[in-house]
């Protein structure tokens, strides 16, 4: 995070902050807050737009970009992305006590998440074994029996990587995007994707493999040969929130981006690309295999089910579609920012293209 917050800092800084919110203003205006992006005007009116049906207005802030506060947030703007994740954990945080206060009392939230387990396995080798050809335990014994090795790659990948590698593609793309209206459509995907999967595992508490009776066959391998991380095992951890994987989640987001930034669309609907055939493949192979590796990763080591990764598509499919809906939270973002006199930084996603263009120029 230190490291997204000095690759996205504000490289121009003999530019004062006013200027840059006026400029912002004056290039942007109503235009970019129907994209989500207006982080700033340089007047003193509330702008008002249309969301879902609502109209909504939000506060102008940039009278307080002189405050000192003001003006660090606008040297490092990905500090807003670091507190929004931030806020997502916080909400991660409570969905244990709330499955648990949900949770029958007298079954209690252990025995209706394994319930919850069981049923999954019997869906997917009764109900739709056409679907879900390989069961889970045969995955995970595959890896176990012939390729240990790989096994412990997965391990690592699965305490290690998941939530630094989210942080890393969401640092890359805020700072490659070509302006910040693109990269709020998967910022947004994301954190509705999160909202959707923190629901379920509030009613739905589920018992991921590692956690069933050994008479199932699944083996913990995260937790063995000092594997574990804080991201696997906090006290804050959601043990029993399988369903649907958040892994898978924000792996299917990382891969759609990739895949729409390839070019593979606009080419089968007979359009050139300004990309080189190496970056469109390359680009498109992140698409397919980031994914499939974290599904393996997340089935062999016994952590979900297959379904949990058809139901990670479906919400983030939904949550694309629906994702302008978390504009209507904006007017609390610029009265969070009205109480503490805070100016809204402008974000410095795009900037590179903009400083090549103004170089060729």
């Amino acid at each position: 995070m230190v490291g997204s917050l000095i690759v996205n800092r504000r490289k121009d800084s003999n530019r004062s902050s006013m200027a840059l919110l006026s400029d912002f203003d004056s290039g942007y205006n109503a235009s970019i807050l129907e994209d989500g992006d207006a982080h700033g005007s340089g007047d003193i009116h509330t702008k008002s737009e249309t969301v879902c049906g609502i109209t909504i207005k939000t506060q102008d802030t940039s009278r307080w970009a002189h405050h000192i506060h003001s003006r660090i947030l606008q040297k490092f703007p990905f500090l807003v992305e670091m507190f929004y994740w931030i806020m997502n954990y916080l909400f991660y945080s409570v969905t244990k006590g709330m499955a648990q206060w949900l949770s029958p009392a007298q079954i209690g939230v252990v025995q209706v998440a394994r319930e919850h387990a069981l049923s999954i396995l019997d869906f997917e080798q009764h109900t739709a074994s056409w679907f879900f050809p390989i069961k889970e335990v045969d995955f995970q014994s595959f890896f176990i029996k012939y390729h240990p090795s790989i096994l412990t790659v997965f391990n690592r990948i699965y305490s290690l990587v998941h939530i630094p590698g989210t942080v890393m593609f969401l640092s890359w793309y805020y700072y490659t995007a070509k302006n910040h209206s693109t990269f709020a459509v998967a910022r947004r995907t994301m954190t509705l994707g999160n909202l959707a999967a923190f629901l379920i595992f509030c009613v739905y508490p589920c018992m991921p493999p590692r956690l069933l009776p050994e008479s199932y066959g699944f083996y913990d391998t995260v937790r063995q040969g000092n594997a574990e991380s804080v991201w696997v095992g906090g006290k804050s951890v959601n043990q029993f929130a399988a369903m649907p994987s958040l892994h898978f989640t924000y792996a299917f987001v990382i891969g759609s981006t990739f895949f729409y930034h390839s070019g593979f669309l606009q080419r089968l609907r007979g359009k050139t690309s300004p990309k080189s055939k190496v970056t469109e493949f390359g680009f498109l192979a992140l698409a397919i295999f980031y994914p499939i590796l974290v599904l393996s990763v997340i089935v062999a080591t016994a952590n979900h089910y297959w379904l949990d990764a058809v139901v990670a598509i479906f919400t983030v499919t939904l949550c694309y579609r629906c994702n302008r809906v978390l504009l209507l939270l904006l007017p609390l973002e610029y009265a969070f920012c009205w109480v503490l006199r805070l100016a809204k930084p402008v974000p410095t996603t795009g900037d590179r293209g903009k400083r090549w263009a103004s170089d060729i120029s």
